[in-house]
């Protein structure tokens, strides 16, 4: 069965950083692109960050980037989301999605997703 749990979010003050983990049951895990979507209340899912699954490259959200930085780790199976300078505007829930040999911004071209951790940023 396929799993994907992040884990690392919480409530932060506006300029500190936080840091999510997203460990991914999917096999064989290196050929699978990730990506961070988030949503806010009231609001549809959009992309935030992803990176294929060589590693080789990333994309960003413009209004994520500079500020927070996708990479992964295929020998630990997780995908990770660092994040700078939080805003209040970044409060939402955050979803890492797997896909096989694909990655990229479209929210319905992944296969997989996780159940979301809760990132709160107090101005």
């Amino acid at each position: 069965q396929v799993q994907l749990v992040e884990s690392g979010g919480g409530l932060v003050q506006a300029g500190n950083s936080l840091r999510l983990s997203c460990a991914a049951s999917v096999r064989p895990f290196s050929t699978y692109g990730m990506g961070w979507f988030r949503q806010a209340p009231g609001k549809e899912r959009e992309f935030v960050a992803s990176i294929p699954w060589t590693g080789d490259n990333t994309m960003y959200a413009d209004s994520v980037k500079g500020r927070f930085t996708i990479s992964r780790d295929n020998a630990k199976n997780t995908v990770f989301l660092q994040m700078n300078s939080l805003k209040p505007e970044d409060t939402a829930v955050y979803y890492c999605a797997a896909r096989r040999l694909g990655w990229g911004r479209l929210t319905q071209a992944y296969d997989y997703w996780g159940p979301g951790t809760q990132v709160t940023v107090s101005s």
